[in-house]
């Protein structure tokens, strides 16, 4: 389509993908405010899921090759740009992974913080719930997808950092710092001020952001394209509809495959807890072997046996602002909730993650503990296994997907909502880029 001609552009979704989208279509050369319009429907609140409760880890060692670079890049050059170290605690860090061997005499005396009374509606808006997993089961940890096989081996031994001494150095077994400068380079956002701050800076530019927002129906008229989309406002239960729509850009994460199910995306819970500390710039992915005897005081207190055999290995990451970031492992017990603000929140299982950190660090042992939390992280899923994001048009003229990202939608995010505008306004990606159309897929 001409980019002098009037566009009326819709973007689903107010996670990092679609705040980004919109950010990147309004900065675009062929953008025009008088003959372009962009719409972002959000059927909760900015960064309400995934992209409020991710790590931020940014990284040159993830995947897919065809976005870290340049993702990584845009996530610099707009940190320049908008004092990304002040707005949203955009800086370098280092990473590394660690094996540790924790005792019962190291446990013993550590603190360790008994659940919280649950909120009326759980903390920021989730439900929690009581333990979804039988007592008398026992499971081996689930890693989260961060690594894949290229960045384990850009692992090289190193002696741990003497600044890293949130940890306890006597349990940790061996240290491994991910690479070298330049290459392997790791650094990081908060994800929620982060994908904020894009939403704002886009609205400056006149993006209509509609919070509360949910889409119900995308209407096309087959090869001629996309013509209406409809959505409930949430506040007050109208339905309304947005007329004579040239694009829709559908990035609602793991909501995705609900819009649309031909794309397969859908949603993997992953839970996660904050601590309030403010310890040396870090990101630790851990195997820690416990002991055999071993039950957190939580699941103790009530006559349980631990949930884990053998090893766990929760993700570590100090975080700007005066937080500590950790994340455990995945879970597919309860399904996508019809919203962000509906996803409920398994207790135990954070505190089950509390406990086994506290175990190597006597400073997170007795750090307040200001969130726990679960969001669906978006998988694009094919024949039973992960593939990659889903990122350009589909078969249908003017309906465009980006997501799928999984773990790294914040790292890539930047990168796919600049090739969304560019697409959008007739750009063309390049070949490695083009493996990730959703008409690939038949999508």
């Amino acid at each position: 389509m001409d980019a002098q001609q009037k566009r009326n552009i819709v973007i689903v979704g107010g996670g990092i993908i679609g705040c980004t989208t919109a950010y990147y279509l309004t900065r675009h050369p062929k953008f025009n405010p008088a003959l372009h319009t962009v719409t972002l429907l959000e059927a909760t609140s900015i960064a309400s899921g995934a992209s409020g409760k991710a790590g931020g880890l940014l990284a040159l060692w993830a995947y897919p090759t065809c976005l870290v670079s340049l993702s990584y890049r845009l996530h610099s050059q707009l940190a320049a740009e908008h004092n990304g170290a002040e707005r949203w605690g955009y800086r370098r860090l280092g990473c590394g992974s660690l094996a540790a061997t924790v005792s019962a005499h190291d446990i013993k005396g550590r603190t360790y913080k008994p659940p919280l009374p649950p909120m009326e509606n759980g903390a920021h808006g989730e439900l929690p719930i009581q333990s979804t997993v039988p007592d008398e089961r026992t499971k081996d940890w689930e890693k989260l997808p961060k690594q894949d096989d290229m960045a384990a081996g850009l692992l090289q031994n190193s002696p741990l950092p003497a600044d890293l001494d949130w940890l306890d150095g006597r349990l940790i077994q061996g240290y491994e710092e991910m690479g070298s400068p330049g290459a392997t380079e790791t650094a990081q956002v908060h994800p929620f001020h982060f994908t904020n701050a894009l939403a704002d800076l886009a609205k400056e530019k006149g993006v209509d952001i509609r919070l509360r927002a949910k889409v119900t129906k995308i209407n096309d008229a087959n090869t001629h394209g996309i013509h209406s989309v409809e959505y409930e406002d949430r506040n007050t239960g109208e339905r309304h509809t947005i007329d004579d729509v040239t694009d829709v850009v559908v990035a609602a994460g793991p909501w995705t495959g609900k819009l649309l199910p031909r794309t397969r995306v859908e949603g993997l819970r992953a839970h996660s807890v904050v601590f309030e500390a403010d310890v040396s710039p870090y990101a630790v992915f851990t195997d820690i072997e416990l002991p055999a005897d071993y039950v957190p005081e939580h699941r103790a207190s009530q006559g349980q046996k631990r949930r884990h055999k053998g090893n766990v290995d929760p993700e570590i990451y100090a975080r700007p602002f005066g937080e500590v970031y950790a994340c455990g492992e995945p879970d597919k017990s309860i399904p996508l909730p019809a919203t962000a603000d509906e996803v409920s929140v398994d207790e135990s299982q954070c505190d089950d993650l509390i406990a086994y950190i506290s175990t190597i660090s006597p400073t997170l042992a007795k750090a307040p503990v200001k969130a726990r939390q679960a969001c669906y992280l978006p998988q694009h899923i094919r024949f039973g296994e992960q593939r990659g994001p889903l990122i350009g048009p589909t078969s249908v003229p003017g309906l465009w997907v980006a997501a799928g990202h999984t773990c790294w939608g914040i790292q890539n995010g930047p990168g796919t909502g600049y090739l969304m505008a560019g697409m959008i306004f007739g750009d063309k990606p390049d070949d490695e880029v083009g493996k990730l159309d959703p008409r690939k897929f038949k999508v």
